[in-house]
């Protein structure tokens, strides 16, 4: 066993090393030239926020070129040429409408880093057209796409990971290890959390659409709505007809991480309570929540999410604690601490450089990490760390979180399936949504 004092050495040191390190290095992923049969030509599909991470990692691959930049905002498009022009040192070429890009025979791969709506839907599309997919978290916008994706991978035999990046952390890989092995016994209880203070989105007014956007497409298979000013570039994650809010958001990582460590699927029961308790605006999610899953095997999960008011001030932004007979582990993007049932510290391990934990893009190391994770299962049918077959999972458990809140008592599920056994009502309104007349994701 290690002393508090080592404990404490080991924090400041690996803390200096994180200092000097940075967030990203040059050349972080491969850095040798390959053969020309393993070079990959991708499109970065929605390039506001998030795909910024996307196109820093794909640059580490020597071998990866950019052939697209794609989004319905001209804005955001000159801003984003500019700022690959800065960061990469190229502008890839420009297309609005995705489904060009798709017909192009030199993209191997797509980035998908659109609203949620646009998930599946779209990987589905590139999947039919031939393409491997990397779609961000969460992978379906409802539980009927969820199945659908993972079916049409099964169908075109692509490969298809979701951007739960913390799946390629090695010091959380390690900790999974370790709880393998019975260093802190028979686990029992994951405890996944996420504290952010988002301030009011206010109440939108109807004007007319900007003509640099082009809202049409922009909405897609969602039911048509006229435009509004609270809605775009980002608030859409807190209504119902794109977003999934902030269990699908942020709760994907860190559940997804307690459900890896507990070694469980699907749950028998699902509980949530919360409400929507700031601000008198759009917001039509709870703006904060506890889930509670239970699973086989006398296991459960919780789920704490405050979107709006800060969990606790000596808390941090957001991570996952495992507890186990013998000992504790607690995870976050950039570590992986031991305890021993007394709370003493026994190891303490950090990632080689720092990720962003609460911001909107989340660049760091393991994004670098799951893309040539990626990469390498495309050229060399390696193991993706998140496979859409395990992902979609993690994606079903958020989505029966939102369903038991909506539902307003605990929900009965198949552990097979995932449909909810004693509640048709909820079912019928929360499986599959309305989709705009042509836009119906079909194998």
């Amino acid at each position: 066993m290690g002393t508090r004092r080592n404990f404490i050495k080991k924090t400041t040191a690996g803390t200096t090393g994180l200092a000097f390190a940075g967030v990203l290095m040059p050349n972080m992923g491969f850095s040798s030239i390959l053969g020309a049969n393993d070079r990959l030509g991708v499109a970065v599909i929605g390039v506001r926020s998030r795909a910024k991470a996307h196109v820093i990692a794909i640059h580490q691959d020597a071998n990866a070129r950019i052939l697209y930049n794609c989004d319905v905002d001209d804005t955001i498009i000159e801003e984003h040429n500019a700022w690959c022009q800065k960061n990469i040192g190229y502008i890839p070429k420009v297309e609005k409408d995705f489904r060009k890009i798709l017909e192009d025979k030199d993209v191997d791969a797509v980035f998908i880093a659109t609203p949620e709506h646009w998930h599946a839907p779209m990987a589905i599309m590139a999947l039919q057209a031939g393409k491997h997919v990397y779609v961000e978290k969460p992978c379906s916008h409802n539980p009927y796409e969820n199945d659908l994706l993972v079916a049409a991978q099964k169908k075109y035999g692509k490969k298809v990971q979701m951007g739960n990046q913390q799946r390629s952390a090695k010091t959380s890989a390690s900790a999974i290890t370790d709880i393998r092995n019975g260093v802190i016994g028979e686990v029992y209880k994951g405890e996944a959390y996420y504290s952010n203070n988002r301030g009011s989105i206010g109440k939108g007014n109807k004007i007319s659409v900007p003509n640099t956007l082009d809202w049409g497409l922009w909405q897609g298979p969602a039911p048509k709505e006229d435009y509004r000013d609270n809605v775009h570039p980002y608030n859409w994650h807190w209504f119902r007809t794109w977003g999934t809010g902030e269990i699908h958001n942020n709760g994907t990582h860190e559940i997804d991480i307690c459900r890896w460590a507990l070694g469980v699927d699907l749950p028998s029961t699902v509980t949530s309570f919360g409400g929507k308790y700031t601000y008198d605006d759009d917001w039509e999610f709870v703006d904060n929540q506890q889930v509670t899953y239970a699973f086989p095997g006398d296991k459960f999960i919780t789920w704490t999410g405050h979107s709006r008011g800060i969990m606790k001030p000596e808390r941090p932004g957001r991570g996952a604690t495992i507890y186990g007979s013998k000992g504790t582990i607690q995870l976050d993007r950039n570590f992986y601490k031991l305890f021993d049932l007394a709370g003493n510290p026994v190891k303490l391990e950090y990632e080689r450089s720092q990720s962003a934990t609460t911001n909107t893009q989340g660049i760091g190391g393991l994004d670098v990490d799951h893309v040539a994770n990626f990469f390498n299962a495309i050229r060399k049918d390696e193991s993706l760390n998140s496979d859409i077959n395990d992902a979609s999972v993690s994606t079903m458990l958020c989505h029966l979180g939102n369903m038991a809140q909506d539902a307003g008592h605990t929900l009965e599920v198949d552990i097979k399936t995932g449909k909810v056994l004693n509640d048709n009502a909820i079912m019928e309104k929360s499986w599959k949504r309305e989709y705009a007349k042509g836009w119906e994701p079909k194998l």
